[in-house]
């Protein structure tokens, strides 16, 4: 099988390759452009391809790709909301994802962004390297004996409860379908009522039309004052102009901020040189915001279960084998 993957970055490369070794039967060609209608050409003459959060992998695109009897689209990410899955499903076409890479490693992540953006390490650093020496303005929150909500309770929502719990946090989770092995470790309630009682809220949602900008002004406003909010599932569940009106009304205390919805130019790109205007200049003026771009995932172990689930769902595929994947790697 002959792939080509799309919006790849020197990282990417060396994990698959390392990866490689053990699937002799397929073979890799790397792009750094990302996939889209224009993009989608470059595919003839390859059986599959391979795309990423950013891919816009919508109907012309589909359309495209089906056109030169491409029928599997790979996905080496959880998130599948770049994919039209009705127009995958009518050309015939297989969608296969990673779901689960590494929670531990985003949920590790949140947290860290959750204190970095609450105790003002990053200001503090700062300041330090100037020999200013001083607290003001460097005040924080103990977490323990607060209350934590965690909005998503999949594998990645489930290590942050797990993480917060061993804080000595209450924790409260809204999720239409509540995780089984959580019990004892989360009480269960409606959104409104997390939003009302925690502290410290944490997003670990995928995106669906049903939650998109589930965090909005009226949500914020339901909230503690000076609650520290940490979003590293998906942009589009945050309304980011209400999140900064939050901000500048102190009804938002502290905030890091992995991921949001006009992201998609920036992420995972070099743009030190670029003058423009952005949402990320706007959250990145207030001290107590921490934003990064799409970094939750990125340690050696999630790299490594990306490159090597990626491969089994394609190798499932050419076996015919596909209905012995683990359910959630199936999207279509």
């Amino acid at each position: 099988m002959k792939i080509l993957f799309y919006d790849t970055f020197d990282y990417d490369k060396s994990s698959f390759e390392n990866a490689l070794k053990d699937y002799p039967d397929i073979t890799i060609d790397f792009l750094e452009a990302d996939l889209n209608p224009m993009t989608a050409t470059l595919a003839n003459g390859y059986d599959a391809v391979c795309g990423f959060v950013n891919s816009d992998i919508k109907a012309m695109t589909l359309e495209i790709l089906a056109g030169f009897g491409i029928k599997l689209v790979l996905m080496r990410c959880a998130g599948f909301d770049a994919v039209n899955l009705d127009v995958a499903r009518d050309l015939g076409m297989s969608v296969l994802r990673v779901p689960g890479y590494s929670p531990e490693a985003i949920a590790e992540f949140a947290l860290g962004l959750a204190l970095a953006a609450d105790r003002h390490i990053v200001r503090g650093y700062n300041r330090v390297r100037e020999n200013d020496y001083s607290l003001s303005g460097l005040l924080g929150t103990t977490f323990h004996g607060k209350t934590a909500g965690i909005v998503g309770t999949g594998k990645i929502g489930a290590a942050m409860c797990k993480i917060v719990a061993g804080l000595g946090m209450r924790v409260l989770g809204y999720d239409p379908y509540p995780n089984p092995s959580l019990e004892g470790i989360v009480e269960y309630v409606e959104l409104d009522e997390l939003l009302a009682q925690s502290d410290l809220i944490s997003l670990h949602s995928p995106l669906f039309e049903s939650n998109y900008h589930m965090i909005d002004d009226d949500a914020i406003a339901k909230m503690k004052d000076g609650v520290v909010f940490v979003n590293t599932g998906r942009g589009g569940l945050v309304d980011t102009q209400a999140l900064i009106r939050g901000i500048r009304s102190h009804k938002i205390g502290a905030a890091g901020i992995d991921v949001y919805e006009e992201e998609g130019p920036n992420v995972f790109k070099n743009r030190s040189s670029a003058v423009f205007e952005s949402v990320t200049s706007t959250l990145c003026a207030f001290p107590n915001v921490v934003v990064t771009s799409h970094q939750a995932f990125f340690t050696r172990g999630a790299l490594d279960a990306i490159a090597h689930t990626t491969l089994d769902n394609a190798m499932a595929y050419v076996n015919g084998t596909v209905d012995q994947l683990p359910k959630p790697n199936v999207v279509c």
